[in-house]
């Protein structure tokens, strides 16, 4: 409902990988997640020749080891590129004011400019098409919350 393609993969299974590998063919390309979710995995299975060196989650913190230290552009063998990135730990965007973060979620724009008000936050005003849109089910309430938690500048 979002407009986002979504594959469901699997590196240890091989699920959907030939779908991704095709996806990501003839492009530039960015990998990214929190650590240990598997970005290394996933990409050895898509590309082999890639060779990324991986470990299992840590059994003590059940988080992933921090493999992957730098972010690195690698050529595809079926052509096209990507990035390796290191994993993250928690999402922070950088010289993001709250103004601009409607922007950053596609299913919004459609609300933006229907509310009472044009200068709506769409966090706590009255006749808000977003919180209406929200509230009827034609957005995700999830999505809404993120927002809301991005706006007020709640990154964690």
């Amino acid at each position: 409902r979002m407009g986002y393609r979504v594959l469901l993969l699997s590196a240890k299974t091989g699920f959907g990988v030939e779908r991704f590998r095709q996806a990501l063919q003839g492009r530039e390309n960015v990998i990214a997640g929190q650590s240990g979710v598997g970005k290394s995995s996933l990409l050895n299975a898509i590309d082999p020749n890639l060779r990324l060196h991986v470990q299992p989650v840590s059994k003590e913190t059940e988080k992933g080891k921090h493999t992957t230290t730098t972010a690195r552009l690698l050529p595809l063998t079926g052509g096209g590129f990507v990035v390796d990135t290191p994993g993250m730990r928690t999402f922070q965007p950088w010289d993001v004011t709250a103004e601009e973060v409607p922007g950053f979620f596609r299913e919004l724009r459609p609300y933006l400019n229907l509310c009472r008000f044009p200068n709506c936050t769409h966090t706590h005003e009255d006749d808000c098409a977003v919180k209406n849109a929200v509230a009827d089910g034609r957005l995700d309430e999830r999505r809404y919350e993120s927002y809301c938690h991005l706006t007020a500048g709640d990154y964690d």
